[in-house]
């Protein structure tokens, strides 16, 4: 795909999260997500960089109890550092925020840092109740819509995750 299809790609990202009423964008840098952060960082919505994904999560959490519709932009590798949180907080005092995923070590193919979190990272997330979405490029608009609606509905988290080379 060339450069501008990438960034178109994430552009009609950023337009599927924000028809569905995504105001608030927060997160930790991830290379899957670079084309996408950046588009966040040059459009109105803005994105608010973290430290740590706990204090993204943190951070969305409060802007959705605000109203404000919340995304966090992470690596997979980062999910470790927000379970409690998501356990906790959003679980169980039900504030939905839409976590969109980087997913290094998908299917194994990455450095080898990523295998082990690549490997478990969907389950992991089942297993504590959070619905997991992992769609093709074209797909990406509709996966968002889905786990938007599951966040409406149930209100809890869900999450989008990007395989490399998607966006």
């Amino acid at each position: 795909m060339t450069t501008s299809g990438l960034a178109g790609c994430a552009e009609r990202t950023l337009e599927a999260l924000k028809s569905r009423g995504f105001n608030f964008f927060c997160g930790v840098a991830d290379s899957t997500l670079a084309s996408l952060i950046e588009a966040l960082v040059h459009d109105p919505a803005g994105y608010l960089s973290a430290t740590r994904e706990d204090l993204a999560i943190g951070m969305a959490s409060g802007a959705a109890l605000t109203g404000r519709r919340s995304c966090v932009l992470m690596q997979n590798s980062g999910l470790g550092y927000c379970l409690n949180a998501l356990t906790s907080l959003n679980l169980i005092y039900k504030i939905p925020v839409l976590l969109v995923v980087g997913y290094r070590g998908y299917g194994g193919n990455d450095a080898p840092e990523h295998e082990v979190m690549g490997a478990h990272c969907e389950a992991l997330l089942r297993e504590i109740g959070i619905p997991v979405f992992v769609p093709s490029e074209q797909d990406l608009p509709q996966a968002i819509l889905q786990a938007d609606e599951r966040m409406r509905r149930d209100r809890i988290p869900a999450a989008v995750f990007v395989r490399p080379g998607i966006l």
